[in-house]
């Protein structure tokens, strides 16, 4: 199904060609694709479909939507048939699709997270597990306050991993509540899948993946000195 130079690496090891880019990343940064009975493009998220996968980067500039005169489209079409050795159906609303596919892993990962106790909601939990150090991921409301977010990373350290996927009502719903702006998240298998995932679907929108530790000190000064939230 895949050209002689992809043929050539098998599917192991961290790293994966983007068949668009040939681009050598890790697989955490990229998305798998299969082909369909129907010669269609299907995405597999959780890379676990069966046959030999195809590759792209998780990146705005490599999967985009649009049609037969769009030209990064064109490239697009063509990345997959050279891989797929053959015609193939790609939806010209792929980017859509996949960040759609991405929010609702997401939100069901948070759920999977909530139920078995290892995310908890709102500022006090979220900054307390943080601060203790049981947890290095924060999930914030990506309508939420710039100045909440410094403030809850404050004197957090460092290594605090903070992803912004989801709005304050969709986190909301999955806390069965109105609305939550801030979530913790204990280490292990999901806040990996979480981290992995938000930075995906970051790529694809074409923005950063949100507020570290390591500027949160820096974004408290400066809403202390404009005054803007």
């Amino acid at each position: 199904m895949l050209d002689a130079d992809d043929e050539a690496e098998p599917e192991t090891g961290p790293l994966r060609r983007c068949v668009v880019t040939r681009e050598r990343l890790p697989k955490e940064r990229m998305i798998r694709f299969s082909i369909g009975p129907e010669r269609e493009i299907i995405p597999d998220l959780a890379a676990r479909l069966p046959g030999r996968g195809i590759w792209l980067s998780a990146s705005a500039d490599v999967v985009v939507s649009g049609g037969v005169g769009d030209e990064a489209f064109r490239r697009l079409t063509r990345g997959f048939a050279k891989a797929a050795r053959g015609s193939v159906t790609v939806p010209t609303n792929l980017r859509d699709m996949l960040e759609a596919a991405l929010r609702r892993r997401i939100s069901d990962t948070l759920g999977l997270a909530r139920r078995a106790g290892q995310a908890v909601a709102g500022f006090e939990k979220a900054r307390e597990l943080v601060r203790s150090g049981r947890s290095r991921l924060l999930v914030h409301a990506s309508d939420g306050s710039l100045a909440e977010r410094a403030r809850v990373l404050s004197g957090c350290g460092d290594a605090v991993v903070v992803i912004d996927p989801l709005p304050g009502q969709a986190l909301g719903r999955i806390f069965a509540r109105d609305h939550v702006v801030h979530v913790a998240v204990s280490p292990g298998r999901l806040a990996d899948t979480l981290a992995i995932d938000a930075g995906r679907l970051a790529g694809l929108v074409g923005r950063p993946i949100g507020l570290d530790g390591r500027n949160a000190a820096r974004m408290n000064e400066e809403v202390g000195a404009t005054g803007k939230a």
